[in-house]
C-alpha cells in the first residue's frame, strides 16, 4: 500500500520549498517595481523590469527543457537555488546600502528569469519520480491550491514589508530561498532521463518538445485553441473589466474586486480539482470552461457590475484551473520519460508567448470601441475559440500516444532514478485507471 502524501517525506519538502520559493518571488515582485519607481521616478524604467523579465523567460523556455532532460534533475534544481540566491543575495545588500543600480536590478530580474526556465521544467520530473500514480491527482491540486493561494496573500506581504523600509521585501525573499535550497538539498528520490538530450541550443533539441505536441491532434488542437487561444481572449477581459470598473483609473475598488476574484477563483479551482476527477472528464470541462468565458463576455457587456464580473471572472478562473489539472495530467501521461522537460517547457512557452498581448488587445479595444463593443468583440473572440473546442474531432478522440520508437543506447539513468510505467497510458477516449500526474500550475484560462 502506497504511502500517504501527509507521510511522503521528499512530497512534504518539495511542497514546502515551492511554498518559500514562490512567496518570496510574489513578495518581490511588487517590490521591484516599486524599488525602481521611488529611487528614478520613471514609470518607464519600472516597467522595463517586468517586460524584460517576460522576454527572458520566453527565450530561454525551450533550452530549459533541454537542459532539464539532460541532468539529473534533484542536482539542476539545487544548482538553480544557489543561483537564484546568490542574484537575491547582491540585490539585498545593495538596496540596504541605499542603492540599487539599474543595471544590478535588470541583472537579477534576468538571471531569476533564466534560472526559472531551467527549474521549472526540472521539477516537472522529479516530482513524477517522487509522488506513487495513484496520488498524482491529489499531490497536483495541494501544489495548485498552495501557489493560489501564495499569489494572494504574497504581493500584499510584499506591500506592507516595502512601506516599512525597502529591503524587507527582499531580505524576505532571501529566506524563503534559503529555506527552498534546504528543502531540496533534503529530498532523496533522483530522477534523471533514460536517454541524454543533445546539445542545449541545437535545432532538433530546442524543437523536440513542440514537435512531439504537433505530433498528437488532440494535444495540438487543445494548446492552440486553450492554449493561445482563450488566453489570449481571457487576458483581454480581465484587463477590460479591470480598466472599466476602475473608472478609468479613478478609483481601484472595483478593478481591484475584479482581480482578487480572479485569484480567488483559482484557489477555488484547485481545491475542488480532487473531487472533480479532471483527468477523466477532461473534454467537458475544456469545452464548459471556453462556453462560460463566452458567457461572461456577454453578459458584461450589457451589464456594467464589479461584483458580477468578479464573480463572473471567479468561475471561469476556477473551471480552467480544474481543466488544465486534466489536460497537463494527460500531456505528462503520452510524454516519454526521456522528453518531459523538453514538452513541458514547449506548452509552457505555446500558453505563455501571448499573455502580454492580451491586456494590449482589450485596451486597444476599448479605447476604439468602447466598454460595450470591446466585451462584445472579445466575447466573438472566446466563442470561436469555443466552438471550436466543442466539435473538434481531435479533442473528441482524445489524446492518443504515438507509436515508441527504437530506443536508444544511453549511459543508463542515475541511481535511484525512477521510470514511467509503460502501460500508464490514456485510451482513445483520455481515460485511463491510474490516476493524474503531477503538473505545472495553472494561472487562467488557457494557461498550461
Amino acid at each position: 500500500m502506497a504511502t500517504p502524501l501527509r507521510s511522503n517525506r521528499d512530497f512534504r519538502l518539495l511542497w514546502m520549498s515551492g511554498l518559500f520559493a514562490v512567496l518570496g518571488s510574489q513578495m518581490s515582485a511588487l517590490a521591484l517595481p516599486l524599488l525602481i519607481l521611488k529611487e528614478t521616478g520613471s514609470a518607464v524604467q519600472a516597467g522595463t523590469v517586468g517586460t524584460v523579465s517576460i522576454c527572458a523567460v520566453l527565450i530561454t523556455m525551450l533550452p530549459g527543457g533541454v537542459m532539464a532532460d539532460r541532468v539529473e534533475r534533484r542536482r539542476l534544481m539545487r544548482l538553480c537555488d544557489v543561483g537564484s540566491l546568490l542574484a537575491v543575495t547582491a540585490l539585498t545588500i545593495a538596496v540596504w546600502n541605499g542603492h540599487a543600480p539599474m543595471a544590478l536590478v535588470l541583472l537579477v530580474a534576468v538571471a531569476g528569469a533564466v534560472l526559472n526556465s531551467v527549474y521549472a521544467p526540472a521539477a516537472f520530473g522529479l516530482l513524477r519520480a517522487v509522488v506513487p500514480p495513484d496520488q498524482m491527482g491529489t499531490a497536483t491540486a495541494r501544489l495548485q491550491a498552495r501557489t493560489a493561494t501564495v499569489r494572494l496573500v504574497g504581493p500584499l506581504v510584499g506591500g506592507a514589508l516595502f512601506g516599512v523600509h525597502e529591503a524587507l521585501p527582499f531580505t524576505a525573499q532571501f529566506l524563503g530561498l534559503f529555506l527552498s535550497t534546504v528543502c531540496v538539498a533534503l529530498v532523496r528520490t533522483r530522477s534523471a532521463a533514460h536517454r541524454k538530450a543533445g546539445s542545449v541550443f541545437s535545432r532538433d533539441e530546442l524543437t523536440a518538445g513542440l514537435g512531439f505536441l504537433w505530433q498528437l491532434p488532440y494535444l495540438r488542437t487543445v494548446l492552440l485553441v486553450f492554449g493561445l487561444g482563450m488566453n489570449f481572449a481571457f487576458g483581454a477581459l480581465t484587463f477590460t473589466a479591470l480598466a472599466v470598473f476602475s473608472e478609468g483609473g479613478r478609483s481601484g475598488l472595483g478593478g481591484g474586486f475584479v482581480i482578487t476574484c480572479v485569484s480567488a477563483g483559482a484557489l477555488v479551482g484547485a481545491l475542488l480539482a480532487p473531487r472533480l476527477s479532471p483527468d477523466r472528464h477532461i473534454r467537458a470541462l475544456l469545452v464548459i470552461t471556453c462556453w462560460s468565458c463566452v458567457l461572461a463576455a456577454g453578459v458584461l457587456a450589457w451589464l456594467s457590475s464589479p461584483l458580477v464580473a468578479g464573480l463572473l471572472c471567479a468561475v471561469c478562473m476556477g473551471l480552467s484551473t480544474v481543466a488544465s489539472i486534466g489536460f497537463l495530467s494527460t500531456l505528462l501521461v503520452v510524454t516519454p520519460e526521456d522528453r518531459v522537460g523538453r514538452v513541458q517547457s514547449a506548452a509552457s512557452f505555446l500558453s505563455s508567448i501571448v499573455q502580454p498581448f492580451g491586456p494590449l488587445a482589450g485596451g486597444a479595444l476599448l479605447t476604439a470601441l468602447g466598454p460595450r463593443n470591446a466585451f462584445g468583440v472579445v466575447g466573438a473572440v472566446l466563442a470561436v475559440s469555443a466552438a471550436v473546442m466543442t466539435l473538434a474531432p481531435s479533442v473528441r478522440s482524445g489524446a492518443v500516444p504515438p507509436p515508441a520508437s527504437p530506443a536508444a543506447p544511453d549511459d543508463g539513468p542515475d541511481e535511484g532514478a525512477h521510470t514511467v510505467p509503460a502501460d500508464l497510458v490514456p485510451d482513445a477516449t483520455g481515460r485511463r485507471e491510474a490516476p493524474a500526474r503531477p503538473v505545472p500550475d495553472a494561472a487562467g484560462p488557457g494557461a498550461l
